[in-house]
C-alpha cells in the first residue's frame, strides 16, 4: 500500500479543502460531457428545466439513434451525487429512456447548458461546528400528467450540509394533497430511522428529536392527532409509521413556509429567483466565489 496523500480526485469527483470545510465537485467530468454534446459555444440556462415545461407530454418524432439520450442521461444520474438540484430534472428525463424523442433530448441538453454555467458548483461540507441533523420533505400532488402520480422528495442536512437526498414519484395516486404530503414524510421518516443510527456510529452526537421540516398544515395535524377517521384510513400504516417515530421521540414534525422549503427544489421546475435562493440554502456553493 502507498499513501497518496490527502484525496484530491476520486472516481470524477474532486476534492478541495479549505478554512470553510471539504468542498466536492465534479468540474471535470461536467466538462467531458459538455465536450461531448459539443455544447463548448452554446449559452448558459439559468435553471436545469424550464418552468412550466411539457415534458411529459412531448409528441415530437422519436430519436433515430435513442443511445445518445441514453448515455446522456445516464452520465448526469451519477452527477446528481455532488448536484442535489439536479435530482428532479433527471428523474424527469429518466422516465422517456425506452423511447426519447426530440423533446426530449432538448430538455437533457437544457441540463447540460445549465452545467455549463455552473461548472465550479458543488456540496461545501461545512466545518462548521453545528452538526445537528435536520430534514426537509416535500410532495408534488399529482404531479405526473400521463399517471397523475405525485412526486415525493426529501434532503437531509447536517448542520448546513446535504448528506443525502431523494426523488421518487409515488407508488400509488394521492387522493388529496395532504394525503401526497404524507407519503413523501413516511419515506422521510424511514431515511432519518438508517440515517441516526448510521451517524451515531461514525462517532457524531445526535440531538433528538431532529427537527421535520414540512409546508403542509394538514399533514403536520394527520401526524400529530392519534384519532382515526374517514380521511386517513386509506394511509393508516404511513400515520402509524410517522406516529411512532414522534412518540419514540426520533423526529418532532415543523411547519416550515413554502418559499423556505429545501425540497421544493426536488420536486418541480422553479423560477430563476426563487431556484436560486433555495440552491444557496441547500449547502450547494461555488468553490471561487465567497460562501
Amino acid at each position: 500500500m502507498k499513501d497518496l496523500g490527502k484525496l484530491k480526485y476520486f472516481l470524477g469527483i474532486e476534492v478541495a479543502r479549505t478554512e470553510e470545510g471539504i468542498f466536492l465537485s465534479q468540474r471535470k467530468y461536467i466538462m467531458d460531457i459538455i465536450d461531448d454534446m459539443d455544447l463548448q459555444d452554446a449559452r448558459p440556462a439559468c435553471t436545469p428545466v424550464e418552468q412550466n415545461h411539457k415534458i411529459a407530454s412531448d409528441q415530437s418524432s422519436l430519436l433515430s439513434d435513442p443511445k445518445i439520450y441514453r448515455r446522456l442521461v445516464g452520465r448526469l444520474v451519477y452527477l446528481s451525487m455532488t448536484r442535489p438540484e439536479l435530482c428532479y430534472s433527471i428523474h424527469l428525463l429518466s422516465q422517456f429512456m425506452k423511447s426519447p424523442r426530440e423533446g426530449h433530448l432538448e430538455a437533457a441538453l437544457r441540463v447540460v447548458r445549465y452545467l455549463k454555467g455552473s461548472l465550479d458548483q458543488g456540496i461545501l461540507m461545512s466545518s462548521d461546528e453545528n452538526l445537528d441533523l435536520s430534514i426537509y420533505c416535500d410532495a408534488d400532488w399529482s404531479s405526473c400528467p400521463v399517471s397523475r402520480r405525485s412526486l415525493s422528495s426529501f434532503v437531509v442536512l447536517l448542520g448546513d450540509s446535504p448528506v443525502t437526498w431523494k426523488t421518487k414519484k409515488q407508488d400509488t395516486v394521492a387522493h388529496s394533497s395532504a394525503e401526497a404530503e404524507y407519503r413523501a414524510m413516511a419515506k422521510a421518516t424511514r431515511e432519518m430511522k438508517w440515517i441516526v443510527p448510521l451517524v451515531k456510529d461514525l462517532g457524531i452526537p445526535v440531538l433528538t428529536p431532529v427537527s421535520f421540516f414540512c409546508d403542509n398544515q394538514a399533514a403536520i395535524y394527520i401526524a400529530a392527532n392519534p384519532v382515526f377517521h374517514e380521511r386517513t384510513k386509506h394511509i393508516e400504516r404511513d400515520c402509524h409509521s410517522i406516529r411512532d417515530a414522534v412518540l419514540a421521540g426520533l423526529i418532532a414534525t415543523k411547519h416550515v413556509r413554502t418559499k423556505d422549503q429545501l425540497a421544493d427544489i426536488l420536486t418541480k421546475a422553479l423560477g430563476k429567483p426563487q431556484f436560486e435562493v433555495l440552491l444557496s440554502k441547500l449547502g450547494v456553493k461555488r468553490l471561487h466565489t465567497p460562501t
